[in-house]
């Protein structure tokens, strides 16, 4: 190949891997934990009720799923809780995910009416999987409660 062609080539053989994907994306495909949440009464309370945090909504319209390709900032910081939710299950930077996990979800609830009988926030982590016929959830993480108040939202 003569040198002209070859510098022509050059930044095209640099582009292809971008432009063509090689859908090489996951070593390994895993079940994703699911974050739950619950508003305590106190540290050591039980009775709190378990919610899925940002559950994803059944159904979405067209018009809101044409929108959501060109700007859709929550669904970038759900994926980001769910990179934190991992990372904590894995154990790989475990104080930093756990905080983030915290904040966001005591973000969220920054914009409902507080319950002052229940100022303790506590998230676990759940994984659900298949036995057979009937689904199993695991909880794998479940960090010691904070006070709401306490976090940090901004």
């Amino acid at each position: 190949m003569s040198p002209d062609v070859s510098a022509l080539l050059s930044p095209l053989r640099l582009l292809a891997p971008a432009l063509v994907p090689s859908w090489n994306f996951f070593d390994v495909i895993a079940p994703a934990p699911r974050v739950e949440y619950a508003l305590l009464a106190s540290p050591g309370d039980a009775t709190g009720t378990w919610r899925v945090f940002r559950p994803r909504p059944e159904r979405v319209s067209l018009a809101r799923m044409a929108l959501r390709l060109v700007w859709n900032p929550r669904w970038n910081q759900s994926l980001f809780v769910m990179s934190c939710a991992e990372r904590l299950a894995e154990d790989r930077t475990p104080e930093h995910s756990e905080a983030e996990l915290f904040k966001r979800i005591a973000a969220d609830l920054a914009a409902e009416p507080a319950d002052p009988a229940r100022p303790w926030l506590c998230f676990r982590l759940v994984f659900v999987h298949r036995e057979g016929e009937t689904l199993t959830e695991e909880v794998m993480v479940q960090p010691a409660p904070r006070r709401l108040a306490e976090i940090d939202i901004r």
